[in-house]
């Protein structure tokens, strides 16, 4: 997402609300088919009425939904609104706060609940919550106020919140400099083959399809951003694998990336495959077992268990600890369950 520039023609004023460069070994595409893979919740109806209105450009020209993307076109999705994630709305919704004081505090989000705003979810969010609760929140480097660090919408767990521009440049000091610590408990497919390891793999954003994040290595190594992932085997289900993992860097879906990248994709991240049976029997039975641990834990098992940083004003460490969410305990022992009546 671009931040929104206002563009003039004639007298009506546009907003950017996406730009995208077509890579060099773009196969001819229809640009609604395109975008579907680019924009997160956008269907081909409303791409093509986009299309209809003007409101798609490609090299500064309007084109009609059947325009066929080339190599190296940059595409602008232009409309007459700004985007509405920059019109932030307060909200009375409810917050877990673990702690607070003067200077922040610290949330633990519920799984379902989108961070901040952008294309798809306006409203509902953790920050539509924080500016109803909290006044003068300070605005991070994005304009995101009281946002420290962030976690996917589907991801529960901890998150430190600032509450003064001290706060704010003190703490993410600490997340740029990778002493803060934090450690996440995942469900993975297989069975690992190591009790613990690294990964470092630089991470950013897949070539073909922009709702992913890839790790680049061989001849495009140098692409992406650095990311280092530690993790640690908690418990072997037979089939799946309980792990912790430590972050010492925080890109965008590192976890979700590194343990693909490794084979071990995360159990029922429907983004990165594993909404699907990556390892097992061909049984009807281990499938309906399957299904009904998806069931119970309808997204990916990953939760911000703790966090760890340095108060902005103290100088002391604090630690926060969280129990495993309910969703992603009852799969976790339904696999325990499962491991104790297989002979596997």
């Amino acid at each position: 997402m671009t931040d929104f520039t206002p563009e003039q023609e004639g007298d009506d004023e546009l907003y950017e609300h996406y730009s995208f460069t077509a890579v060099k070994g773009q196969q001819p595409l229809r640009i609604d088919k395109y975008l579907m893979n680019f924009i997160e919740n956008a269907t081909r109806n409303k791409i093509q009425a986009a299309a209809k209105s003007g409101n798609i450009y490609v090299n500064d020209v309007p084109v009609k939904s059947n325009y066929k993307v080339k190599p190296t076109d940059v595409i602008r999705v232009l409309f007459e609104h700004p985007p509405y994630e920059n019109l932030l709305t307060p909200e009375n919704i409810p917050l877990n706060i673990v702690y607070e004081d003067d200077d922040l505090l610290v949330v633990n989000k519920e799984a379902g609940m989108v961070v901040h705003p952008g294309h798809g979810n306006y409203s509902g969010t953790l920050i539509n919550a924080l500016i109803y609760h909290f006044d003068n929140l300070p605005n991070n480097s994005s304009n995101r106020p009281g946002l420290v660090h962030r976690i996917d919408k589907d991801t529960s767990g901890l998150l430190v919140v600032a509450k003064n521009e001290e706060a704010m440049t003190h703490l993410a000091k600490q997340f740029f400099d990778k002493t803060s610590e934090r450690e996440y408990v995942a469900i993975v497919w297989g069975n690992m083959e190591e009790e613990e390891g690294t990964i470092e793999g630089n991470i950013g954003r897949h070539p073909k399809n922009r709702l992913q994040n890839t790790v680049f290595f061989g001849e495009d190594e140098d692409k992406g951003k650095p990311a280092v992932t530690h993790y640690k085997v908690m418990e072997r289900l037979g089939y799946v694998t309980l792990v912790s993992c430590k972050l010492e860097t925080g890109r965008t879906h590192q976890i979700r990336v590194h343990m693909k990248h490794i084979g071990h994709t995360l159990f029922n991240d429907e983004r990165y495959g594993g909404e699907r049976i990556l390892k097992g029997t061909t049984f009807t039975k281990y499938k309906q077992f399957v299904d009904n641990c998806f069931k119970v834990l309808p997204r990916q098992a990953l939760h911000a268990k703790t966090l760890g940083f340095v108060h902005p004003k103290t100088g002391k460490f604090m630690s926060f600890d969280t129990e495993i969410p309910q969703d992603m305990q009852l799969c976790i022992e339904k696999w325990q369950h499962y491991v104790k009546h297989q002979d596997m």
